[in-house]
């Protein structure tokens, strides 16, 4: 029976052991009653590896990274030659991921001097990285510039003359690319959303008022007549978790429309980067667009736009993260403290049962940073019980240390029971913390069979390790 408790987009499940191959990875299944990723259970995985345990499946990654990759030069062959697929690293970055993301042929969309340093000690080449950023350091700007980087993504006009200005320094050419707003209104939470004017992301196309021209075209203008900078091209980005088109084709329409005012002028623009944000899908209400739609939705718009407007299509680029990473994720949990509340709701109570786990916020914020939802099952057993509504969380001392807000799991799940949570593979392990000092998990990637760590847990030792004794 459905609780009055509940969102109107949860069901009360059939089958409390069912796995949403929406939502779990490729490589996710049940075998004598237990969770398996590639044929290897999570009790044997708790064993080897710890609780809480973030768990890749390696080939499932490999293969959404690939889906990009094809699909989009499929769809935009012919219209601008192809595509280049910018892994968003900021979703899940490790020296192993970023080789996994080089073997499949991607290019490496990074946001910091850290991911930068990530991204080459894998043997990334330079000229297939990428540097974003709205406040970066100079040391940050000389490495990329040294490095050669294929492109910087540039935010702001004063960040620009600190690039020229460095470039001239070194004696070297800085590869630049700009970043704009087009005033798109992404249908996403206000925190993701990014190419709205009021926020602090990129250079607007909106002149001031009694301003004759744009910070966009001032840039563009400076860009393309500086000595030391190589002007790559345009980029935008509208925001994450998205699964409507229409921001992205109005954004597109926007940069073409500017495209095409410059090359009246005379300023060929060669390349447009049109981002990612592409959603996936946390819960049974999500319907998240495949690969192959979007790029053929996107390139049917845009060979329209350039028609329409009598310019030649830039080459295109785009940076999925989360898309790649999220669903070939899951954080596997043991189960601790249970307890029933009684909440009330239009003047009746109803109950709730409270599910703790040995995580929590720190590894994963998403829920209290953007009121994230997700899923979890009972993973090491099948159970008979009734399913209840549930709220899955953490053990940190906080309120709003929740996991998982609302979910039907047995009535019987209790201490020592595994609860895995899927697609935690983008924006886990990145935005993971020490908080109330608990180490965090390991990373166990997983592929044919066997699982290997490629990130250890960390231990009480590491804890201490930046302290400086007195």
């Amino acid at each position: 029976m459905q609780s009055p408790l509940a969102p109107a987009w949860l069901t009360v499940p059939q089958d409390t052991a069912a796995l949403d191959p929406n939502i779990f990875s490729t490589g996710v299944d049940r075998k004598d009653a237990e969770v398996t990723v590639q044929g290897i259970g999570v009790t044997e995985l708790v064993e080897r590896f710890g609780s809480p345990l973030w768990v890749l499946d390696e080939d499932d990654f490999r293969a959404r990274a690939r889906a990009y990759a094809d699909d989009f030069n499929a769809a935009f062959s012919e219209l601008c030659g192809g595509v280049d697929v910018f892994y968003a690293s900021k979703a899940l970055l490790t020296v192993q991921v970023a080789t996994w993301v080089k073997e499949e042929g991607l290019f490496m969309d990074t946001a910091s001097g850290g991911e930068l340093a990530i991204a080459l000690r894998a043997g990334t080449d330079p000229a297939k990285i990428g540097l974003h950023g709205n406040n970066k350091s100079d040391e940050e700007l000389q490495t990329a510039i040294t490095q050669q980087i294929g492109r910087i993504v540039v935010d702001s006009l004063p960040e620009l003359h600190r690039v020229d200005n460095l470039a001239t320094e070194l004696r070297l050419s800085a590869n630049v690319m700009l970043r704009l707003t087009p005033g798109v209104d992404a249908s996403t939470h206000e925190h993701i959303a990014t190419a709205h004017e009021d926020q602090k992301f990129g250079l607007t196309m909106t002149p001031a008022p009694n301003a004759e021209t744009s910070v966009a075209y001032q840039a563009v203008h400076f860009a393309a007549s500086a000595d030391r900078i190589n002007f790559v091209g345009l980029h935008s980005h509208i925001g994450s978790q998205i699964f409507d088109s229409l921001g992205f084709e109005t954004a597109a329409t926007r940069m073409l429309e500017f495209i095409a005012l410059l090359d009246s002028e005379g300023i060929r623009i060669h390349e447009l980067d049109i981002g990612g944000g592409y959603g996936i899908a946390y819960t049974e209400a999500d319907e998240p667009v495949a690969p192959g739609v979007i790029a053929n939705n996107l390139a049917a718009h845009i060979k329209q736009e350039i028609q329409r407007l009598g310019i030649t299509c830039p080459r295109i680029s785009i940076e999925p993260g989360r898309s790649i990473a999220g669903p070939a994720g899951m954080t596997i949990y043991t189960a601790g403290t249970t307890k029933t509340v009684w909440a009330e709701h239009d003047g009746e109570h109803h109950p709730r049962r409270y599910v703790a786990v040995d995580g929590g916020m720190s590894d994963n914020p998403r829920p209290v940073l953007y009121d994230a939802d997700y899923t979890a099952v009972l993973a090491n057993r099948i159970s008979s019980a009734q399913p209840v509504l549930s709220r899955v969380v953490g053990k940190h001392c906080e309120s709003g240390d929740i996991v998982v807000n609302t979910v039907y799991l047995p009535e019987d799940t209790d201490h020592g029971d595994l609860v895995v949570v899927p697609a935690t593979g983008a924006y886990g392990h990145a935005m993971s913390s020490n908080y109330n000092m608990l180490p965090r998990p390991a990373i166990v990637a997983v592929k044919d069979g066997t699982a290997r760590e490629i990130i250890r847990r960390e231990t009480y030792k590491d804890l201490f390790a930046r302290e400086v004794e007195m």
